[in-house]
């Protein structure tokens, strides 16, 4: 499945979303668990959760009566891979200001 860049980049922005992330890493959670790490409201929380579900980072399945959250790292990729092309233009600008410095250097 491919994921909007945009929409990931948009879920990934806030760092309240940033943190949701980082909790689902570890575990399933419920909203209400997710909220309780949080010093901010429920239907806030839920509007971020919302966003994640909707920018494919978060899934969500039914445990009885409860929903449980879980991460998706699958988007996440998408990202990566769209930096890794500007890694290899770093890592050769890089090398070309060596390269200066140690010409300097020897002048």
């Amino acid at each position: 499945m491919t994921y909007r860049l945009q929409g990931v980049f948009t879920a990934i922005a806030d760092p309240n979303r940033r943190r949701i992330l980082d909790h689902l890493a570890t575990a399933e959670l419920t909203a209400g668990e997710i909220a309780d790490l949080f010093p901010i409201s429920r239907p806030a929380v839920t509007r971020h959760l919302r966003v994640l579900e909707e920018s494919g980072l978060v899934t969500v399945t039914r445990r009885g009566r409860e929903r449980v959250h879980r991460l998706n790292p699958e988007p996440l990729m998408t990202v990566r891979d769209w930096i890794a092309k500007y890694d290899a233009f770093w890592a050769d600008r890089l090398h070309v200001l060596k390269t200066l410095v140690e010409d300097d250097r020897s002048n």
